[in-house]
């Protein structure tokens, strides 16, 4: 048993993450309309709280955090990643979020810390 305690100390739960960030983005954006000049101050309220609930957990992951957010207006968008790492430690993960006025994608690395 205490094996299997540590062993899931070690793995990146996608599911856990993902709520993280949807409720930080939940709580800063919620029924706002985009604002270019506000937007600045959103990324920088949720990348904190997202990465100070990350840190809470006490996961061995060092975290990389990227977040766009745009105004809902019809143009595209378009990214792209590649990894070169250890997948049976390393993870990632991608929260979309939308309202009536804009996109909020927020992707996140865990990147195992090696102790």
């Amino acid at each position: 048993m205490a094996q299997e305690e540590d062993e899931e100390d070690f793995t990146f739960n996608v599911e856990e993450v993902q709520n993280i960030v949807r409720d930080n983005i939940e709580f800063c954006l919620g029924g706002n309309i985009y604002s270019h000049s506000r937007t600045p101050q959103w990324i920088s309220v949720i990348t904190e709280k997202t990465l100070a609930r990350l840190n809470k957990l006490n996961k061995p992951f060092k975290y990389i955090m990227r977040m766009t957010v745009t105004q809902k207006n019809g143009t595209g968008l378009h990214t792209a990643a590649a990894y070169f790492w250890d997948i049976t430690t390393d993870g990632t993960c991608t929260v979309r979020w939308e309202n009536k006025y804009m996109y909020c994608i927020v992707n996140i690395w865990a990147l195992a810390l090696q102790l």
